[in-house]
């Protein structure tokens, strides 16, 4: 199968006609995506965007302008960047996960203070209760800010702030002890 014989089926909305355009571009388009987004899952994320926007927008393809591949390739690059950029990404890149972090957790000779997970609870306990709340949302069971603020009733802004306030309340007090 030509381009030429996909893009009627494309264009007609044929299922089998978005079979052949995955089947036919996917893997290249993926490595133009995988190039930009290194991480695996976004950017098969990004992909999947990509094939339902030129499925919508097949009408704006006009040959006269360009090759079918080039317009598809500059829809899955602007998607990459569009993705590098938003505010979602670059947040996941600031929440890293604790996978990356367990092994600190395992090794008391590495930290400074030999405080283990179960250790810092209790001193967690000794703060003030909203900063036990707090804390307990975000640390303990994984809350994002955001989800915290909507838990708690207070405007995101107001959690961040207390979030870094408790914090430091906390290292004030591991610094005594």
């Amino acid at each position: 199968m030509t381009q030429d014989d996909l893009l009627p089926l494309i264009r007609a909305q044929e299922s089998r006609g978005f079979t052949m355009l995955y089947d036919m571009y996917s893997k290249s388009l993926f490595a133009v995506i995988s190039n930009l987004i290194k991480d695996k899952e976004e950017a098969e994320d990004v992909l999947q965007e990509v094939f339902v926007k030129v499925w919508k927008n097949i009408d704006s393809y006009s040959e006269s302008k360009g090759r079918f591949y080039t317009w598809m390739l500059n829809i899955a690059r602007n998607s990459a960047i569009d993705k590098l950029r938003s505010k979602g990404h670059k947040n996941s890149m600031k929440n890293l996960s604790a996978d990356n972090f367990v092994h600190l957790l395992d090794d008391n000779s590495r930290t400074n203070h030999k405080i283990d997970t179960i250790g810092i609870q209790d001193f967690v306990k000794k703060l003030k209760p909203k900063c036990i709340a707090l804390i307990e949302l975000l640390f303990f069971k994984g809350y994002t800010q955001q989800e915290a603020a909507d838990e708690l009733e207070l405007p995101l802004g107001t959690v961040k702030t207390q979030n870094r306030n408790c914090i430091n309340d906390l290292r004030n007090y591991l610094k005594i002890n």
